[in-house]
């Protein structure tokens, strides 16, 4: 068990840093610049209870899938209050943000590429579920935004008959690739600009440097199926849009 005088140097390191990201923000008279501090506060509580809950639940399937489980409704409603989805719509959203969490998961451990054991299923059922929550609310927010900006053609193409999925197919189809932009570049850039976490993860955990690799390319492709089965489904479970989106509060 560490001591206060231990973990003194973290504090410090943590304090500052959302000091100067907070301030950053304020000079820049940005909006809400204390977010960051209020994220990383709930960042270090959140963390620190799910450090005393995994050390009991790691050995356990029944207690990792309900870990996993509660992972996947806080990550659904992060989305539905990001990007104000009706609640006719929430079913929906989670079945787009589900199946592609099922789909990848079941090729990981099937197809043998990582050991079936509840310790990595935690492990990457929790990153699959953050990251197609990250891709759902990018996805949402871009093809509202741009059925927003686009209204005119969109109505005009609704004038002529065109269902709602047709009048903005074009729009979904940009909204999906912009969500993934970021994740594509990061997969892309991997070891030339980025070191990602779960290749250092590995590597501080005692694994060798090519098995960290393998770990880390397979989770990088299971980062990208899932969002890319998350924001099809997610624009095709929407139908299109009938009346023009209101303006982001």
């Amino acid at each position: 068990m560490q001591t206060l005088a231990q973990w003194m140097p973290t504090i410090i390191a943590i304090v500052l840093l959302a000091g100067a990201s907070a301030a950053a923000l304020a000079l820049g008279r940005t909006r809400r610049p204390w977010a960051t501090l209020t994220a990383i506060a709930r960042a270090a509580a959140q963390l620190a209870a799910l450090s005393l809950v995994l050390a009991g639940i790691l050995t356990s399937p029944l207690w990792v899938g309900i870990g996993l489980g509660v992972m996947f409704l806080a990550a659904v409603w992060t989305v539905v209050r990001r990007t104000q989805t009706p609640w006719s719509r929430v079913l929906a959203l989670g079945t787009a943000m589900l199946a592609g969490n099922v789909v990848v998961l079941l090729i990981v451990f099937e197809s043998g590429a990582v050991e079936f054991s509840p310790r990595y299923v935690l492990a990457v059922g929790g990153i699959i579920i953050g990251n197609t929550m990250t891709i759902a609310t990018l996805t949402t927010r871009s093809f509202v935004a741009s059925v927003r900006d686009h209204w005119d053609e969109v109505e005009g193409w609704l004038a002529l008959g065109a269902t709602p999925i047709v009048s903005t197919r074009w729009l979904a189809r940009e909204a999906v690739y912009s969500a993934l932009v970021p994740t594509i570049d990061q997969t892309r850039t991997t070891g030339i600009v980025v070191l990602p976490g779960a290749f250092v993860g590995a590597i501080f955990g005692g694994a060798s440097p090519v098995e960290a690799g393998r770990f880390q390319v397979i989770v990088l492709a299971s980062v990208l199926a899932a969002g890319a089965v998350t924001a099809t489904l997610l624009v095709r479970f929407a139908g299109g849009l009938t009346r023009k989106p209101a303006a982001e509060s």
